[in-house]
């Protein structure tokens, strides 16, 4: 029994590291405690050479990645800074977009480094000014029209026609370094947007 006691003792810390204290005092009930998912980059859904840093807030390496959740509110907002130039895109994507292909011309609606605002495959409109390093790109979508802000100022073109469900969604090469932001934002979203939200609460 001895032998026993002292065996438990070992293990206590062990089990306190996973359950974050000993059995003793912990009521069994918070195992069932709700999760509420994060959104981030998803590190399930990116290319095979894309680095995903700052707790699935940055993206660098090549290629792309989506977000962790889909926009399902009527008016959602979301926000990339420009740390380092290269070739990069930041829009809407879906689960089956082709995140090793660079630039992304499949399931991809978003504005492209050298000013293209792109509806998949095909070019709708140039931007008047290309975005520079260090610029925030504010994107707004209303499951209607996919809008893009610069610094706070709007683009004049916007996008229709998206097929969803999609998910924000940026991709790089070249050096590009993308920051992205889902709250906590550093430019103040158009009126009647916010951050995106989660559907449901996971269980």
């Amino acid at each position: 029994m001895e032998n026993f006691r002292n065996l438990f003792s070992c293990l206590t810390p062990c089990f306190d590291c996973m359950e974050g204290s000993s059995f003793e005092n912990v009521p069994y009930p918070r195992f069932n405690a709700s999760y509420q998912p994060t959104v981030r980059l998803d590190v399930g859904r990116m290319g095979k050479n894309v680095v995903i840093l700052k707790e699935g807030e940055r993206i660098c390496g090549i290629g792309g990645a989506i977000a962790t959740v889909p926009i399902v509110q009527n008016k959602a907002y979301f926000q990339v800074t420009v740390q380092q130039t290269g070739i990069w895109g930041i829009g809407l994507g879906q689960k089956q977009s082709p995140f090793d292909k660079i630039p992304c011309t499949e399931k991809f609606w978003g504005i492209r480094d050298n000013g293209d605002i792109a509806k998949e495959d095909q070019v709708i409109a140039k931007m008047a000014k290309t975005v520079e390093e260090g610029d925030v790109v504010g994107v707004t979508y209303d499951h209607v029209e996919l809008k893009f802000y610069v610094n706070g100022k709007p683009v004049d073109d916007v996008i229709t026609g998206v097929k969803g469900p999609v998910y924000p969604m940026v991709y790089v090469d070249d050096s590009a370094i993308l920051d992205l932001k889902f709250k906590n934002f550093t430019q103040e979203p158009p009126a009647g947007f916010g951050e995106i939200l989660v559907e449901q609460t996971i269980l």
